[in-house]
Order: C-alpha cells, then sequence, then structure tokens
C-alpha cells in the first residue's frame, strides 16, 4: 500500500504526515489492519527496539471532584460506585508505589482528583515524591495534579518529580462538549507550565467519546505541537452513573488504527497504551505493543486492569521485552545527557510552539476520567449496544485506599 509506506518512511525521518495521511491511516479497512499495525511497527522499533516502558499509577486522592469532565467517574455529580479518599500520607503512597516498582515499573505516576493543587497540596505531594525516591533511587515520578498555577511546576520539579501529566484529552473544537468548568486553553497552558519548568510533559487524548477522524487528527496534532515526551492513549471506560456511560464506539481494530496514527504523528516519543486496552483492545492487546512502547502495570485511576502478572507475560510472549531502570525510554536526539525522561532538544515530535504527563481517562499520568464523549451527552435514557462488553468494566476495590494488596 503506497499510503504505508510513504508514512513508513516519514517516521524514519521525523517528518509529520499530512493531515490526509493520518485520517487515511483511520479509515484503512479491517481487513488491512495487520498491514498498517506492520508499517507502524517499524517506525515504533526504529526509536525504540523492542523494549516496552512499565509505569504504574498510585490514586493519591480518589473522587469528589468539582469538574464536570463528562467521561469522569470521578466528577462532580457521578453517580459510580468508586473508591472516595482524601489525600493518602506519604508512607502510604510510597507503600503503594513500591508494589508496582517490584513489578517492573520504571516510573510512578501520582494522580489527585480535583481541579488543580492548592500550594499545601503541593507540599504534600513533594512530601510524597522524597519517600518515593527516599526508598528508590531511579524511580521517575510524574505527578498529576490538574490545573497547575504560577510557579507550581517550579516547586514540583525541586521536589524531585521529572514528569508532568495533563491531558489535552479532545480536540479544542469541541472540547466545551465535555467539559464546561475549564477549557481547552487551560490544559495547553498546564502542559506549557510543566515545559517551561524543565519538567518532563506527558500530554494524551481520550478516544471514544463519539468523536470524529478529524477530532482525533485534530487533538493529535495539537500534541505534535506542544510536543510531549509521552503520549498517553486512554480509550473511554463508559462507567455507569458517568454522561457517557452509553457509549461503546470503538473495535479492536479501531483501537489499533488510532495507536498507528498516533505513531505515525509522534513518531519518536513514547506512545503510552492507556486507560481501556483491556475492555477495548481485549484479546489483541499483543498488537498494540507493535505501535506503542509503553503500558500501565495493574490497576487504573478507579478501575481494575488485568493481572500484573499476566502483563508480564503478555510483553514476552509477544516478543518483547521490560525497559529496566538503567535504560533511557527516548531516543538520543531526545534524551538529555545522562537523563532519563528526555528534553525536548531538536523537536523530535514537532515544535516547541504552546510548548508541551496529560490526563488518562481511568488511567493515565493524567486527568481522572474513566472515559469520555467529544459530541453532545447523551441522554439517561439511551442503551449500551447489544455487543458492550460491560462485564470488562470493573471498579477498583484493592491497592491505594483499601486495606487490600494493589495488583502489580
Amino acid at each position: 500500500m503506497d499510503l504505508l509506506n510513504t508514512l513508513v518512511d516519514k517516521g524514519l525521518r521525523r517528518e509529520l504526515p499530512t493531515r490526509d495521511e493520518a485520517l487515511a491511516v483511520l479509515a484503512t479497512s479491517d481487513d488491512d489492519v495487520l498491514d498498517v499495525v506492520a508499517a507502524a511497527g517499524k517506525v515504533r522499533r526504529q526509536w525504540f527496539g523492542r523494549r516496552v516502558k512499565l509505569n504504574y499509577l498510585v490514586n493519591l486522592k480518589s473522587g469528589l471532584c468539582p469538574e464536570d469532565c463528562s467521561y469522569c467517574s470521578q466528577r462532580l455529580g457521578s453517580t459510580a460506585g468508586i473508591l472516595k479518599y482524601t489525600w493518602l500520607k506519604p508512607e502510604e503512597a510510597s507503600k503503594a508505589a513500591a508494589a508496582g516498582l517490584a513489578g517492573g515499573a520504571k516510573r510512578v505516576c501520582l494522580v489527585a482528583s480535583g481541579r488543580g493543587p492548592t500550594d499545601r497540596d503541593v507540599d504534600r505531594v513533594s512530601d510524597t515524591i522524597k519517600a518515593i525516591k527516599d526508598q528508590n533511587e531511579n524511580v521517575e515520578v510524574c505527578a498529576c495534579l490538574g490545573l497547575l498555577s504560577d510557579g507550581q511546576a517550579e516547586r514540583l520539579r525541586e521536589a524531585g518529580a521529572d514528569a508532568y501529566n495533563h491531558n489535552l484529552n479532545t480536540s479544542e473544537g469541541t472540547y466545551g462538549e465535555i467539559t464546561t468548568t475549564h477549557t481547552y486553553a487551560d490544559r495547553v497552558d498546564t502542559v506549557q507550565k510543566a515545559h517551561a519548568a524543565g519538567l518532563s510533559a506527558c500530554s494524551g487524548l481520550i478516544a471514544g467519546m463519539g468523536e470524529s477522524d478529524e477530532d482525533l487528527v485534530d487533538v493529535v496534532y495539537a500534541l505534535r505541537e506542544l510536543d510531549p515526551d509521552s503520549v498517553p492513549v486512554n480509550f473511554l471506560i463508559p462507567f455507569e452513573g458517568t454522561p457517557l456511560a452509553k457509549e461503546w464506539n470503538l473495535t479492536p481494530q479501531r483501537c489499533l488504527r488510532i495507536l498507528a496514527m498516533v505513531r505515525f504523528v509522534c513518531p519518536d516519543v513514547e506512545v503510552r497504551i492507556a486507560g481501556g486496552r483491556e475492555v477495548h483492545l481485549r484479546t489483541m492487546q499483543p498488537l498494540a505493543l507493535h505501535l506503542a512502547n509503553s503500558i500501565f502495570l495493574g490497576d487504573y485511576l478507579t478501575s481494575e486492569g488485568q493481572a500484573g502478572k499476566a502483563d508480564l507475560e503478555m510483553i514476552a510472549d509477544a516478543g518483547f521485552e521490560v525497559e529496566n531502570a538503567g535504560e533511557v525510554t527516548l531516543p538520543e536526539h531526545r534524551a538529555p545527557s545522562g537523563g532519563g525522561c528526555g528534553s525536548h532538544a531538536e523537536g523530535g515530535c514537532g515544535s516547541h510552539e504552546g510548548a508541551g504527563c496529560g490526563a488518562a481517562a481511568e488511567a493515565g499520568c493524567g486527568s481522572h476520567g474513566g472515559g469520555g464523549v467529544c459530541g453532545s451527552v447523551p441522554s439517561a435514557a439511551a442503551e449500551a449496544p447489544a455487543d458492550a462488553r460491560t462485564d470488562l468494566v470493573s471498579v477498583r476495590r484493592r491497592g491505594a485506599g483499601t486495606d487490600l494488596a494493589p495488583n502489580a
């Protein structure tokens, strides 16, 4: 297929595809999905070999968020039966992080619900970062605390944070249809603050919210412009009790095409499969490792993932290997000398105009989503399609905020 050959050549040169080419990837048929995976896999292997970076989430504060993000189980007005608790103590968070690190995670993502941190919250998280790093010298720590005020990114960096996550989630044109309590521009501003403070920026998207192909391409091109080091790709987890509970728009093949498009547009950044992979990729998860070079290990913010042991077996069986703590994730042209997270030197995934770790719908180092829809909020009477796998949406009842052992 001429399209795929062209995209591979561009990806190996870090050249931006045209919008029409990106849209054409999303428009390919299910019959061609293996060809698409094989092509994008060449680009992934060029920049990341067969390494898979493992990340582990610790939900520092769960539920009771004042924001109205339609995709989120922690949103204002959510009736989802999730765990609700206030800030974990530093020692509790460090203990939770240790489980993920023992399972092979290289990065710990510290996430807290809410619009953004107060200065006191930044102090709490700084103490938690210190507690984790005192026990694990080489660990990367990414904070995801919502919208940042002036000076807070610098304080987090001084405390030892390596990265900050704040996702764009969807295109600028449709952002107001999923959230009204803050704006797309607010999110861009926070990613810029992280960049300016010298933190490794992490920002991604949520797919499956009823968005168009054009919306998906818009947000991925916006991400390339922001130039984050890592791009988490979340697939909506339709939680009962949220406005988007009936949105089941994804197939495994659709998810693979989305990941491939992201890889072609951002060839040399860490593409992370985040929330919803078990729900929507299901048995085709191993194919997604040929597109993304990073996943979350174990559970997410308010939902359960597959067993950590199963993740490790999947990686090995698919012919990949877990990236160890001593390896630099990003290609040499993006990584700082002696650094792990990667600088933005030379632009990698695009220029830094607008600057550039992003909200992760139920998963990631990022927003507190459980999935969402780009478009008008469906009525309460809407029915999920007959083939919706609601049995795969499981509320987290273990790990952080509970007395039960975490999944790692």
